[in-house]
């Protein structure tokens, strides 16, 4: 065997070593990076979701600070979520939700057992919308700044600790840069 292959799979595990390190350095290594943050929102494009008032891309570009929630009716952590979105709306924040790849009655059903947050809704039947935006899957919450510009992407149910420690400081940030 020639020297310069024996030197192969030390050289090999060094650079898994310093990737490995380099990730765990991160703040947060379960997070998932956005590269939309600091960029305008995608275009909003959804179908209505029974009589609720539709999520439009007017409405998201309205002033102001606001949530987007992608949820599903067969997504177990958006059931964890929903007491805490309760609350941000009971609290008087602007939450816009996007119903993904689910059927319309079970989404109904699904808020009519844990009540209805959203201001403004619609469905992403298809998913492309959620595309657009760069889902890994639901729940996702996005913070958006009075000039529709993404603020954060929280991928995860949004729990008490999680909206003190994340969504909040992401609001006020994007309240202070109005």
């Amino acid at each position: 065997m020639s020297k310069p292959l024996m030197l192969l799979p030390p050289v090999i595990f060094a650079g898994l070593a310093l990737m490995f390190f380099v990730g765990m350095q991160r703040e947060n290594p379960d997070e998932l990076p956005s590269a939309l943050a600091g960029k305008p929102a995608p275009a909003v494009r959804l179908t209505p979701l029974g009589d609720a008032p539709a999520f439009t891309d007017a409405t998201l570009r309205e002033p102001g600070v606001k949530l987007v929630n992608y949820w599903a009716s067969w997504c177990a952590p958006c059931r964890i979520e929903a007491p805490t979105l309760e609350k941000l709306a009971s609290e008087g924040v602007t939450i816009h939700g996007v119903n993904y790849k689910d059927k319309p009655g079970n989404a109904q059903a699904f808020l009519a057992e844990l009540g209805n947050p959203y201001a403004t809704m619609g469905a992403d039947e298809s998913g492309r919308m959620a595309l657009d935006w760069g889902v890994y899957g639901v729940p996702e919450t996005y913070v958006i700044d009075a000039e529709g510009r993404i603020v954060l992407r929280f991928a995860g149910p949004v729990t008490e600790q999680t909206l003190e420690t994340t969504l909040r400081p992401a609001m006020a940030q994007a309240a202070a840069a109005n």
